[in-house]
């Protein structure tokens, strides 16, 4: 009568309950037809052999409805998971029925067949917990390798953030672009209805669009001057470079062509690949839009940032030329509702606990790897000699400081350094110019200053005015002075400086071409002095700055000392050569001239400090080669040279500048520069 019970409970807890609604109402029928049955033996009614069939009604109906659903299961999950149990619940029902009908013939055999059923039924249940827990086991392994993987992955995607975030942090105007540009990104799918998933993927991807900068050489990524043609292609690279470092990570989707094709343009002039149109994947597109607005929107070493209303242009104008037009559009509608903001400190969460440990000692790893490659740069961008900061970490340190202060802008020149090194050794130039730097050093303990190289010399002064820069100098001069006068090698070592004065945000080198300017009108003027640029521009008018006035500079070569021969000749020595020529034109009536060749910048070009004097050697190359050995040629300024034309037929001085010209531009190649010439022949000082 309670055999459906211990069946029907054992069959609820081998299918975790499914079936309860089913079995609850046969298990409570058993339980009444045993108290019916019991009431009725104890009262003499009917025994239980009477009532025995109810019983095994209820028992052959247990019996089916669990075989039953027990069919079911297999049949539907296609699985023999419960197959054991099915087994040996069936031995054990086919024992109790065998049971329940031998008591119809047999009573000595009660529970014997019941006992075999048990039996069976336990020996299986021990079979199936061995293999419950067996597959217990293979689950859990696999779910800790699941989790280790995760934790592999994310631990290698931490590695290549904390990689990015220190290219970054190597110039403070690019620290926190590649968060920037994932949180516009974010903005830009969420208007397009991505799901989350696809969202934070795609932060992942823009976060790390940039790692390929991680092989481009430092002073191309913080040269505070435009870049040349040469420079801006190894610039490129980086999206390629950065693409092959990403190409085996399969955690975030898209990630490698998010860095390979972010500067890809939709009209097809980007690169690498020149892609265009909707061939650009679509996440790449959307970085593309997010990267150029925050390179707008941000400060750089050699510019602020953009007005607003011009980025907003600048967007619009591309539009369907550099970016995805309905792209730009969502974007432009963000900027024109104001809904491009972001939290500019806020870091991807994770979720597992112990992934922050492991994170934070690969991070310190890799930080502190950066850190020492970041010291030994330093210290290799320090010139040993004078203790000064070198060129490339010079001006990078001046153009910042340009972006920040007003101040001035001081270009040192340290003269006769060549006849000390020629007369008493380079040892003694090597003094000369070890007393200079620490002077430096001394005297501008709140300013920058670098040693360009050779007797060159950088210096900016913020936050100060005409006057006060004049009294700095003078005292430099002064001391400099008095310590060389101590040392009979060097005694003949003086200094020139040229200054402009800068204000705050100008372009580091159009104040550097200025300053430079103004120590060469140091140098024609005969050394050991100092000249603002600005006085220039008070004493000429415009042309006459970039010009000058050949009169004035005639003037100035007659008054310019001794003539001491014309071989490997500087602006003093073709002073002299003027002189003396001068002299045999009033004596011999020689029909010499005077020649400036000037280099202007053409129209609508940028000019480049590597270009300007790779043009300008160039310009010295096509002059030697096409002038005469009696002619003479010296450097004037930073963009002019002056000639000597001995004896030359006037009607032939244009044929001889034009095949300098035509030789000039196969040279140099490029169209940045225009040169040009006048003339004027030679007359005694007093005429």
């Amino acid at each position: 009568m309670l055999s459906p019970l211990p069946v029907l409970f054992y069959a609820d807890q081998v299918q975790h309950r499914k079936y309860r609604r089913l079995y609850l109402p046969i298990g409570w029928l058993a339980i009444f037809n045993f108290i019916i049955s019991t009431i009725l033996h104890l009262t003499g009614i009917a025994d239980y052999i009477e009532t025995l069939f109810v019983s095994h009604t209820i028992l052959l109906l247990t019996v089916f409805v669990v075989l039953f659903t027990f069919a079911l299961d297999i049949k539907k999950e296609k699985k023999h998971r419960n197959l054991l149990a099915f087994t040996g619940l069936l031995a054990a029902t086919i024992s109790v029925m065998i049971e329940g009908i031998s008591t119809y013939f047999v009573v000595s055999l009660s529970g014997i067949f019941v006992g075999i059923g048990m039996m069976i039924l336990f020996s299986l249940n021990v079979l199936r917990t061995a293999e419950n827990i067996h597959m217990m086991e293979l689950r859990r392994q696999k779910k800790e390798l699941a989790k280790r993987k995760r934790q592999i992955e994310k631990v290698s995607l931490q590695m290549i953030q904390t990689l990015s975030t220190t290219i970054e942090a190597k110039d403070e105007y690019a620290r926190g672009h590649s968060h920037r540009v994932a949180e516009y990104a974010a903005l830009i799918a969420g208007e397009l209805g991505w799901n989350s998933e696809e969202i934070i993927n795609l932060k992942y991807a823009a976060h790390l669009h940039d790692i390929g900068k991680i092989g481009i050489p430092n002073m191309l990524l913080n040269k505070p001057a435009c870049l040349t043609p040469e420079e801006y292609s190894v610039i490129k690279e980086h999206t390629v470079i950065g693409a092959e470092i990403l190409k085996n990570i399969t955690l975030i989707p898209h990630v490698a062509e998010v860095a390979r094709s972010h500067h890809e343009h939709y009209d097809g002039t980007g690169y690498p690949d020149g892609l265009a149109g909707e061939d650009i994947p679509l996440s790449a597109r959307i970085v593309a839009i997010a990267d150029s607005y925050d390179a707008m929107n941000s400060k750089r070493i050699y510019r602020n940032a953009l007005p607003p209303e011009k980025i907003f242009e600048e967007i619009q104008n591309n539009r369907g030329l550099q970016f995805d037009p309905d792209l730009a559009d969502i974007f432009l509608e963000l900027l024109f509702d104001d809904r491009v903001h972001i939290c500019e400190h806020c870091e991807f969460s994770e979720d597992d606990p112990e992934l922050p440990f492991i994170e934070n000692e690969i991070e310190n790893f890799v930080s502190n790897v950066m850190s020492t490659i970041q010291t030994q740069e330093d210290s290799e961008s320090f010139d040993f000699l004078t203790g000064l900061p070198m060129r490339s970490r010079g001006e990078k340190l001046t153009a910042q400081f340009m972006q920040q202060y007003s101040g001035c802008l001081i270009f040192i020149d340290m003269d006769n350094l060549k006849k000390i090194n020629d007369i008493h050794g380079h040892k003694a130039g090597d003094r000369a110019l070890k007393v200079l730097g620490t002077l430096l050093t001394e005297s501008s303990q709140n300013s920058v200053v670098c040693r360009l190289g050779g007797d060159e010399f950088l210096l900016f002064i913020p936050e100060t005015d005409k006057e006060q820069v004049t009294a700095f100098i003078q005292d430099l001069f002064e001391k400099f002075e008095h310590a060389t006068s101590k040392d009979p090698e060097i005694q003949y070592a003086s200094i020139s400086a040229g200054l402009y004065l800068s204000t705050k945000g100008e372009p580091f080198e159009d104040c550097y071409s200025k300053a430079d300017k103004a120590l060469y009108h140091v140098k024609q003027n005969g050394k050991q002095g100092f000249f603002f640029y600005q006085q220039m521009e008070l004493d000429f008018s415009e042309d006459e700055v970039t010009g000058k006035d050949l009169g004035l500079i005639a003037h100035a070569l007659s008054e310019s000392g001794r003539y001491n021969g014309p071989l490997n000749l500087d602006y003093r020595e073709f002073a002299k050569i003027y002189e003396y020529m001068s002299h045999l034109n009033e004596r011999y009536k020689h029909h010499c001239f005077l020649i400036m060749v000037t280099i202007d910048t053409a129209p609508g070009s940028v000019t480049y400090t590597e270009n300007r004097e790779y043009a300008l050697a160039c310009l010295k190359q096509a002059i030697h080669e096409k002038i005469r050995k009696v002619d003479i040629c010296t450097r004037y300024s930073s963009m002019q040279y002056l000639l000597i034309l001995y004896e030359p037929d006037e009607t032939q001085i244009p044929k001889v500048i034009d095949r300098i010209f035509q030789y000039f531009d196969t040279l140099y190649a490029k169209k940045d520069f225009i040169p040009s010439y006048e003339y004027r022949p030679i007359l005694h000082s007093n005429d």
